[in-house]
């Protein structure tokens, strides 16, 4: 595992002097390297049932920090799904950013950040997670303001950095707790000492510091308005980031560690609350949106609060709902992204109200996008109505008042997602046919494959539901610590989650035709949203600028004299204290002392105290 992480590594250094050689091929070249891992990881999943493969090297032994990895089924759901779609991703990008001058460096940022994704799922030495968790952010900072001269790639990338950086520096500190309090820094030891940690008394403390961590990465409410602001990406960098990589790492973190922090009430209340809230908050703005990027970017933030939600409620139904949800709304939301990139590339316009009619110039892209929000929207015969059917199943069969909230919830949120789906792939592909500023054609199979690919696993496991199971239940095993029968099917029967989902398709058709009039009655509530914490993330950033430069002002006036004045202020505010403080025990002890040092002074020491002396008599009576 580490020979497959450091891989990644390796030939993103390379990658620069690589392509300057292999010209256009590069892209398939690159992409043999995830291709080859998607290979590996799969030849994992046969022996998930039996003990996780676990591999550790000595790293900073003395502090107890070891590069260990761990192979369970969580580990492998991601590390496919990362190397899978970086496979699809990478050649894609060939045909995306042809001719871009600066395409090797764009292939070093995206092999770097394979990489250090892989590093996220397969650490179980928390430190060891922590450093490839900012590695995460550091390459995401690279991707998202790859086009540096314009600002608002520069903005989004700082944004980014920002945001996941704080909460990783609070995470990293709760995770420095959480090691204390376990006695152990590995993870799979570390989650089965769950009673230890929750009876704690730092849980809480521990607790809200790794959720910060999490929400941020995650983009949960209220740090959910950097996400959107990310589409200033190139297409590939934005389906590989909201698809399987970066912004589900704080799931990912969450259902690592459910086993140890999971289970107590401040869990269930923090994590399903903020999911929930998530999970609407992001469906309602998605279908706000005109630009096809930014309407998934948001469904993208609704989606990542429904997998929140799934794991606060943390029972088997839910976890198994989760795994199954995260591997739907990876194959169709990396489809419609790089549907969406192509559109934007041969089209020249990403506004869905100005575009109509491209099934006939572009089927291929047609297709494999048509395929894709059919699933997002939860229809039959598409893997995201096997997802969907387990979400409301297990929302149905919870007790209690909070249930109820939630069903209403996903039931609300997943409308809208039909919604979502409609306008990105309906309306450019299937209605009227408008003008744009370049003319339409198909895009070259580089960009093709990935949509055509991904269109077509989402039909297979959606005709064929019980093909995905080896792959979902050890997840669910993974986080449940128990073995767990997952039961996917086309037909469980009539049931209450069948009749939820009816009555989705009907409300979210009846949304769809109905979407001006309900965006026209939003209006005041997306008003209200300019106010919330995008606008706070600005007024911190500009506060903590003018603050710098105050301080900079009086304390770097370029006078000597004021520094002296300063430093001569400070020294006696200090001792004055002291002695205010202390009395006359501190005059006491400080004279014992200055007596007892001077016969311990040695010669040259009093000859430098007497040049010293020299030297400021001779400032003081110096008339220039």
């Amino acid at each position: 595992m580490l020979t497959a992480i450091c891989s990644g590594f390796v030939l993103a250094a390379l990658a620069p002097w690589a392509h300057r050689r292999l010209g256009d091929k590069s892209g398939w070249v690159f992409g043999l390297l995830p291709l080859g891992l998607f290979f590996y990881f799969m030849s994992h999943i046969p022996g998930l049932g039996q003990a996780a493969a676990h591999k550790s090297h000595d790293w900073i032994p003395s502090l107890g920090i070891t590069l260990s990895f761990h192979a369970d089924g969580l580990a492998i759901l991601f590390a496919v799904l990362i190397s899978g779609i970086g496979f699809l991703v990478t050649i894609y990008s060939g045909g995306y950013l042809h001719g871009h001058p600066l395409l090797g460096r764009w292939y070093a940022f995206l092999l770097m950040f394979m990489a250090s994704m892989l590093g996220v799922v397969l650490s179980d030495n928390i430190i060891a997670l922590f450093v490839f968790w900012e590695l995460t952010s550091l390459s995401s900072y690279l991707l998202i303001g790859f086009h540096h001269r314009e600002e608002a790639s520069r903005y989004a990338a700082l944004q980014a950095l920002l945001v996941t950086g704080l909460g990783g520096l609070a995470m990293l500190a709760g995770l420095v707790m959480l090691g204390m309090a376990a006695g152990t820094l590995e993870l799979s030891e570390l989650t089965l000492r769950g009673d230890l940690i929750r009876n704690h008394p730092h849980y809480l403390p521990i607790l809200v510091l790794v959720l910060l961590g999490a929400f941020t990465k995650s983009a949960q409410v209220p740090f959910h308005f950097w996400l959107p602001n990310a589409m200033a990406a190139p297409a590939p960098a934005s389906a590989y980031l909201h698809s399987s990589t970066m912004v589900k790492a704080g799931v990912f973190l969450l259902a690592r560690l459910s086993p140890a922090l999971g289970g107590a009430a401040a869990w269930s209340g923090l994590v399903g609350t903020v999911g929930a809230a998530t999970f609407l908050l992001g469906a309602f703005l998605a279908v706000q949106q005109h630009a096809m990027k930014r309407l998934l970017a948001y469904s993208t933030v609704s989606a990542l609060g429904a997998m929140t939600m799934l794991l606060g409620v943390g029972t088997p139904a839910a976890v198994k709902a989760m795994a199954a949800f995260c591997l739907a709304h990876a194959l169709y939301k990396a489809a419609l992204f790089l549907a969406a990139g192509a559109v934007d590339h041969e089209t020249g316009e990403r506004d869905v109200r100005r575009l109509g009619g491209l099934a006939g110039a572009m089927p291929f892209t047609a297709a494999g996008a048509s395929v894709a929000a059919l699933s997002m929207a939860g229809i039959p015969l598409f893997f995201g109505f096997a997802a969907k059917e387990l979400v409301y199943e297990s929302l149905a069969h919870s007790r209690g008042v909070f249930s109820v909230v939630l069903t209403f919830v996903a039931v609300a949120s997943s409308m809208l997602f039909l919604v979502v789906a409609a306008c990105a792939a309906y309306l450019p592909f299937f209605g009227e046919v408008r003008e744009t500023p370049k003319h339409p054609h198909e895009a070259p199979w580089s960009m093709r494959l990935g949509p055509l690919l991904l269109g077509f696993f989402t039909i297979v496991l959606g005709v064929l539901p019980a093909l995905a199971t080896p792959l979902l239940a050890p997840v669910a095993k993974s986080i449940l610590g128990e073995h767990v029968h997952l039961h996917l099917g086309l037909w469980h029967g009539f049931s209450l989650a069948l009749a939820l989902s009816a009555a989705t398709v009907a409300g979210g058709i009846a949304a769809f035709y109905k979407r001006d009039a309900l965006c026209r009655a939003c209006a005041p509530a997306m008003r209200a949203t300019a106010w919330g914490p995008a606008r706070w993330y600005d007024w911190s950033l500009q506060g903590m600028m003018d603050g710098a430069k105050w301080q900079t002002r009086v304390l770097q006036s370029g006078y000597l004299r004021y520094y002296l004045i300063t430093i001569i202020l400070a020294t006696v505010a200090v001792m004055g204290a002291l002695m205010i403080t202390q009395g006359a025990g501190l005059s006491a002890m400080l004279l014992r002392r200055s007596s007892a040092a001077i016969w311990d002074l040695r010669y040259y020491e009093l000859g430098v105290a007497a040049i010293l002396v020299a030297g400021i008599a001779a400032v003081v009576h110096s008339k220039t």
